[in-house]
């Protein structure tokens, strides 16, 4: 096969670029796939696309060979070689879907391993420390409180917390509507804390915030507009630094994990908590179990007296 020597980059053929359009288009409006995956799967498909193109191939005329040498060529971690193997396999198993007789070069590729990795939970007691870490005397303290007694209420995602609307929220209820992946809505109880803290935070410093507007957002910034995932990330490891907590113990995601694994350690049902945390599958759930189980273990090895 011709290669290319030139260190310019190879152009992607126009027909490879209406096939990816189309596979991300069906996968988004399918699936609901968020815009990171769907980008890092667009990237994923160029990078093949290139490469073909050096062959004098194109996406559609890929044989299982060449995607198996695409992969040796192109080593990477094994979870971004997951993620590229899943971009490949979605491909063409949607244009096998589409035009019958089309053979997927993928279905004899064998799948690399991915180490499972647990998420990450607080003990309770840390929880409580960060809950009670913001200065609730002052405007963006009783903000912070609120939005931390909410995401552990709750366990929202990042996005959905910082998304919410303040039409999201029914006090009377003490419930609120939320929008998660793929447009999914749910309702998802707030709990009393919770919501005596937002409703401090909606007579006492949302109107501060909001200067005089009236801006759709529940959580606001300090100029008054919406939060962003950076800003809540930057809130929640401050706090967590200020009551000792390791920053490393930390991520976005923390409380979201700790509510789950709270709530099994306290018996939930993983149907309910399935509900609760907005997961299309049970499977993506169950991994909880393996944390609570994991905290058991360390309780059994650090305090019994044959552990």
């Amino acid at each position: 096969m011709k290669q290319n020597t030139s260190k310019e980059p190879v152009a992607i053929a126009e027909a490879d670029e209406l096939e990816i359009a189309a596979f991300l288009e069906r996968v988004w409006s399918e699936d609901g796939l968020a815009e990171r995956t769907l980008q890092a799967y667009r990237q994923d498909l160029e990078a093949l696309s290139r490469w073909l193109a050096t062959r004098e191939r194109m996406l559609r005329t890929a044989r299982r060979e060449d995607i198996s040498a695409f992969h040796g060529s192109q080593p990477v971690a094994v979870r971004s070689m997951a993620r590229r193997q899943s971009a490949f396999r979605r491909f063409y198993a949607s244009m096998a879907r589409n035009e019958p007789g089309f053979e997927d070069p993928t279905l004899l590729i064998e799948r690399p391993k991915t180490p499972r990795s647990l998420p990450k939970a607080l003990a309770e007691r840390e929880v409580e420390g960060l809950l009670h870490a913001p200065d609730i005397s002052t405007t963006l303290g009783l903000r912070d409180r609120a939005m931390l007694e909410l995401m552990y209420a709750s366990g929202l995602r990042v996005s959905e917390l910082v998304e919410l609307p303040l039409a999201a929220l029914n006090p009377r209820q003490g419930v609120l509507r939320v929008t998660g992946k793929g447009g999914k809505d749910r309702l998802v109880p707030v709990g009393e804390v919770a919501l005596e803290y937002i409703q401090s935070y909606l007579t006492q410093a949302r109107p501060v915030l909001a200067k005089g507007r009236q801006p759709p957002a529940l959580f606001l910034s300090k100029r008054g507009e919406g939060m962003t995932r950076q800003m809540f990330w930057t809130l929640v490891k401050r706090h967590a630094i200020s009551v000792g907590i390791n920053s490393k113990r930390i991520s976005p995601h923390v409380l979201r994990h700790s509510f789950a694994t709270h709530l099994l350690n306290h018996g939930a049902d993983l149907r309910a908590l399935q509900m609760l945390l907005g997961h299309s599958a049970l499977s993506t759930t169950q991994i909880y179990t393996l944390v609570a189980k994991e905290g058991l273990k360390r309780l059994h090895a650090q305090h019994h007296p044959r552990g």
